[in-house]
């Protein structure tokens, strides 16, 4: 009987394809194998220490804790609003335009389930982080993908392209598009776009009328003097979109879960009305902590994050590329979105994810599962030190040289056959 009752919602959600990697990962480890785990975008390092202080030395005051807001304390949101003044010269209200979210994710999928009608459309770049499109399948919305072009040496998306591929997917959809996910520096391809982008977006949307969510997680992680923009920095832009942000990786706070969801206040508004009935927000000493360390120690990005992630990129670059993998270089974010070598691209992302893993003990996302313009890549997250990034080189070298030898004997098996035929 109960064999028949269906859940339409977890129907719809595609199958989980990272589940099998950590399937794999997970069976090596129990037999003892060293995995060098590229695989998620968990930062390795601590949290600096003045923050940890500051939630001790909160967690010992008896008044904190008990519930909290559930749009966050008031301190929080004005650390935020300052964090934008002082990044961006962009003035927010805390009251209205500020929600403090236990991460972005959660403020993400919280904000689609408020402001999302059931058959309601969102416009969704491929290749994506999954739940920028899984959160409106969630919501009984549907989802219009469009390619994501970029350079695929410099990862500077392709503007234009971007803009008309935005006006396609529009007349494409049905019921016309309500929304268009942005999320730059983008997860998984590390693709940048300039502050003209955003002007250009902007006033498509005012023109054709839909929302614009921006997602810039990895906004203070960037290199060779490439700057993030935001989207809130264009005249107007508060009239039509709303902006997320994480301290999970410029703080090195994956586990804290602090985020904000900012701009346009009839959907804040949308996100703190739901919040409202679903949560009571974080833990009062994390909030307190991260106020201090976005009003006291927002040098740690610069200081502490950059150049951890920026060596770790060039030693990756270099080592893999003597190891026979060359691979973009990309500006911003603590990934590289590799191409997955001439040599195995034909097994597609998945197996080659699972092949590097069990014959190199080197584990990277499969690009298929971030969307079906991934499958030719691979994410690498910068979360091993340096002398493990070489180690992993090593191995892939010698992986890729056992690919060639079995495509080398492939090729002459086809050649024999083509003759004896």
């Amino acid at each position: 009987m109960f064999d028949e009752i269906q859940f339409e919602k977890i129907n719809r959600l595609p199958k989980y394809i990272f589940a099998e990697i950590n399937d794999l990962k997970m069976a090596a480890r129990r037999e003892g194998e060293d995995i060098i785990d590229f695989s998620m975008g968990n930062p390795d390092a601590r949290t600096p220490q003045p923050i940890i202080d500051k939630l001790c030395e909160t967690a010992q005051r008896d008044k904190t804790h008990g519930y909290s807001a559930s749009k966050g304390i008031y301190k929080l949101r004005l650390a935020m609003c300052k964090w934008y003044k002082r990044k961006y010269n962009v003035m927010l209200d805390p009251d209205t335009e500020v929600v403090a979210t236990m991460g972005s994710k959660e403020g993400y999928v919280h904000l689609v389930q408020a402001i999302s009608n059931p058959g309601d459309v969102a416009i969704v770049p491929d290749p994506t982080y999954p739940i920028h499109s899984q959160a409106f399948i969630l919501a009984g919305a549907n989802v219009e993908k469009m390619e994501l072009k970029f350079d695929e040496d410099n990862f500077e998306v392709d503007e234009d392209q971007f803009i008309a591929d935005v006006k396609e997917a529009l007349n494409n959809s049905l019921p016309r598009a309500k929304f268009l996910i942005l999320n730059f520096p983008h997860n998984p391809t590390t693709a940048t776009v300039t502050p003209d982008f955003y002007k250009r977006i902007v006033a498509l949307a005012k023109e054709e009328r839909f929302y614009i969510i921006s997602d810039i997680a990895y906004a203070d992680i960037t290199f060779d003097g490439y700057k993030t923009p935001s989207i809130l920095e264009v005249e107007g832009a508060k009239d039509v979109a709303v902006e997320a942000y994480t301290m999970s990786k410029s703080y090195n706070m994956a586990g804290w879960r602090v985020g904000f969801v900012v701009g346009n206040k009839k959907l804040i508004g949308a996100l703190q009305s739901i919040k409202s009935w679903l949560d009571y927000g974080m833990f009062t000493p994390i909030q307190v902590a991260a106020t201090v360390a976005l009003d006291e120690h927002h040098d740690v990005p610069d200081k502490e994050i950059i150049p951890r992630y920026l060596k770790r990129r060039d030693v990756m670059l270099e080592a893999f590329d003597n190891a026979g993998w060359k691979m973009g270089k990309p500006n911003a974010s603590m990934f590289i979105w590799g191409k997955i070598p001439e040599s195995c691209r034909a097994m597609g992302s998945l197996e080659f994810a699972k092949r590097l893993l069990v014959e190199a003990n080197v584990a990277v996302s499969p690009g298929i599962g971030f969307g079906k313009y991934g499958d030719e890549y691979v994410r690498i997250a910068l979360i091993e030190n340096e002398n493990r990034i070489r180690q992993a080189a090593r191995n892939i070298k010698k992986f890729l040289k056992t690919v060639e030898a079995e495509n080398n004997v492939k090729s002459n098996s086809e050649s024999k056959g083509k003759e004896n035929g």
